[in-house]
């Protein structure tokens, strides 16, 4: 029996119960970790009045994630804290150094060791990055539908990438085999499954620090509506874990709703969340490559079914046309980061959804939307979220 309720039988899910359910906070220590960083400085958080007179809301606000740690994605947040705890785990250290050289000096102690990952895009070009950083080789397999802008740069960072045949699950499925045979090999997936889940927990933990600006930002007072792209839904079950956390907002403030959005060809997390139970499907091309994930983490489905508010779906034209708008705003989004403005769009002007009073939406609402990439063509790969 699904959790919630289908309000259009295409592209848009309801769980009504959603803003009752709480979990444990995120670890603190991640957001200490990242502004130790030597390229570590918040990203901006855009207001847009256009869309908030649009949708009759008090403010919107745009997440900009297009510059992150001198990368074009947030990925590198939970890239670096998942190494950094990775590398401690080893060193057996109980907590993260003070500084990016302890860190080093930290690897230099160890045996050699390899960082193994798949990506579409931008989550293995963090890797290799950070990696480099330590000194640490770095292994990065890509689907061949990534585009070859995507292994370029992948390459640049000094990694060495193997382009695999199939999709971005087919990839992660080659990293996990190579990962366990190879001397030292350490497997860095912002995926999980059952049996690997501390490094994705990791990544997510990672993710936290971008929420945590997002509140200082805001002066602490929680937004009304938060939207986030979904791939995997690690980004998404960061989203969920800090909203939904006990204690993480004033007593007196109404608990924030959660709008997860996915391309209409790879929505894994909305059929599982219409189905009422976890499920893959088969994906297609899309210009939200790194959306394209036919499997939802392991670790991410339970905070999906139970702390997300609503799931849509977009289509390519839709996210289009939303990267071109927030442009036009000042915001350099890529398509996967624009899918958010496509997805609240679809949400609050769909033909008998009722969005707008499902969300709790009205006029003195703050709305953020998470921008999640840069700009770059539409038919090159690029993030995972």
């Amino acid at each position: 029996m699904s959790h919630g309720t289908v309000l259009t039988t295409r592209s848009w899910f309801f769980n009504p119960h959603a803003r009752a359910w709480t979990c444990p906070p995120p670890p603190p220590d991640a957001a200490r970790f990242h502004s130790r960083l030597p390229d570590y400085a918040p990203t901006p958080l855009v207001e847009i009045p256009d869309l908030a007179r649009e949708w009759g809301v008090r403010r919107v606000m745009v997440k900009d994630e297009s510059a992150r740690l001198g990368l074009p994605a947030f990925k590198a947040l939970g890239v670096s804290y998942a190494v950094c705890r990775v590398v401690c785990r080893l060193a057996g250290a109980t907590a993260p150094p003070a500084t990016l050289g302890a860190l080093r000096e930290m690897v230099s102690s160890l045996p050699p060791m390899e960082l193994v990952t798949a990506t579409d895009g931008n989550h293995g070009r963090a890797l290799a990055r950070f990696a480099r950083s330590l000194g640490i080789p770095a292994r990065v397999l890509v689907p061949d539908v990534a585009g070859a802008a995507a292994v370029e740069a992948i390459r640049a960072e000094g990694a060495h990438v193997t382009v695999v045949a199939g999709d971005y699950d087919a990839a992660v499925r080659r990293a996990a085999r190579e990962a366990g045979t190879r001397p030292g090999a350490v497997l860095v997936q912002d995926t999980a499954w059952p049996g690997y889940e501390d490094v994705p927990q990791w990544i997510v933990d990672g993710y936290s620090t971008l929420l945590a600006e997002i509140d200082a930002r805001l002066g602490g007072v929680p937004p009304a509506l938060v939207v986030v792209p979904m791939g995997v839904g690690s980004l998404a079950q960061a989203v969920v874990t800090h909203y939904r956390s006990r204690g993480t907002a004033p007593p007196t403030a109404p608990p924030t709703a959660l709008l997860g959005v996915e391309p209409d060809t790879a929505a894994c997390v909305h059929a599982g969340l219409a189905a009422g139970r976890y499920r893959s499907v088969p994906t297609g091309g899309t210009i939200m490559a790194g959306l394209n994930c036919g499997t939802p983490s392991s670790l991410a489905w339970p905070y999906l079914r139970n702390g997300l508010d609503a799931a849509v779906t977009v289509t390519d034209g839709q996210a289009a046309v939303a990267a071109r708008e927030l442009a036009g705003h000042g915001v350099p989004a890529g398509p996967c980061g624009a899918a958010s403005l496509a997805g609240v769009r679809a949400v609050l002007t769909g033909r008998g959804a009722g969005g707008r009073a499902a969300l709790g939406l009205g006029p003195d609402s703050t709305v953020v939307l998470l921008s999640t990439e840069s700009p770059r063509d539409l038919t090159e790969g690029e993030t995972t979220p």
